[in-house]
């Protein structure tokens, strides 16, 4: 890199950065709606502990404290540009861990400013070693580590949610006869949940946590399982949800229900268990087929191919 192309590349970055320091400073920075009702909504009165998330440190709490209006401008315009607000929201919800929205677009703003810097350098490097200096292909790596950041962080959250779904699943048949036993000893709906909850643990025992505060909060028994079927994409779990509601409203005996219930839990697992076992039985042909069976034939017909050419001599 010359030392022009240097020199410019830290004026930039410097009169950016004057640029921003400016523009943010109190004077120059716009009141908001917010700021302008705070004082007055200070005696508000406080939520429900129920109702209320459990208090948890950010991951970014230090950098959204530092740089809260500059991430805020960034958030409206990827937010502006990515869209798909409902679909970050019903992972989230998914996740479980209380993250909003908003958050979730800073840290995809974080992982898209650390891709930039990561294209940036690695633009350099390449520059550096090709000793050629081309500022098209320092913006296209720039533009593609921005790319790779702000998207990686979504598909991170797909990866999140699949994982923790996935350990739902393992843990539905024990929850599911946890419940069937505690209705059939006597239990209500209520009481066997809040049972399951104090022997379990895992992500399912969380969610099952959180339906019983909901209904313990005022929300009814049947539409806080509604809500707990509408956070998880499991059909499973969906299933075994209507068929309590169903129980429910319509006066069913329910131990019978969650009885039938397990089974088809108990069913369904081993159903799974089949076809993964398939699935892995077809992988294990992989390595069997262009690993093993090559090396057996080569050492079949190598001694005979050795014996032609030595007498072809």
């Amino acid at each position: 890199m010359t030392p022009l192309l240097t020199g410019v590349l830290l004026g930039l970055a410097a009169a950016v950065g004057m640029l921003l320091v400016v523009s943010h400073a109190p004077p120059l920075r716009p009141i908001r709606l917010q700021d302008r009702l705070g004082p007055y909504l200070a005696d508000a009165p406080q939520v429900s502990r129920l109702l209320r998330d459990t208090e948890r440190p950010g991951s970014l709490g230090l950098a959204h404290a530092l740089l809260r209006p500059v991430l805020s401008d960034a958030v409206r315009i990827l937010d502006r540009f990515v869209g798909g607000r409902s679909s970050v929201r019903r992972r989230l919800d998914a996740l479980g861990t209380g993250l909003s929205v908003e958050e979730f677009r800073i840290e995809q703003v974080v992982g898209g400013a650390l891709g930039l810097g990561g294209g940036a350098v690695f633009g350099v490097l390449f520059a550096g070693v090709t000793g050629t200096v081309s500022p098209l292909s320092l913006v296209l790596f720039c533009l593609g580590g921005l790319a790779a950041g702000v998207v990686g962080r979504d598909w991170w959250l797909t990866q999140q949610v699949a994982r923790r779904e996935a350990t739902m699943l393992a843990e539905f048949p024990v929850v599911a006869e946890l419940l069937a036993l505690a209705v059939t000893a006597g239990e209500g709906p209520v009481g066997a949940i809040d049972r399951v909850c104090r022997l379990t643990g895992g992500e399912l025992g969380r969610e099952l946590s959180a339906t019983l505060a909901s209904a313990r909060s005022g929300v009814p028994l049947v539409d806080a399982l509604q809500a707990l079927s509408d956070r998880t994409s499991l059909e499973v779990l969906a299933r075994f949800v209507d068929g309590i509601v169903v129980a429910t409203e319509r006066g069913t005996p329910l131990a019978d229900v969650l009885r039938a219930q397990a089974a088809d839990v108990r069913e369904a697992g081993k159903r799974r268990l089949l076809e993964a076992g398939g699935r892995k039985e077809i992988a294990m042909m992989v390595p069997v087929v262009f690993l093993v069976l090559p090396v057996t034939v080569l050492f079949a017909l190598y001694p005979g191919l050795v014996s032609i050419v030595r007498l072809a001599q």
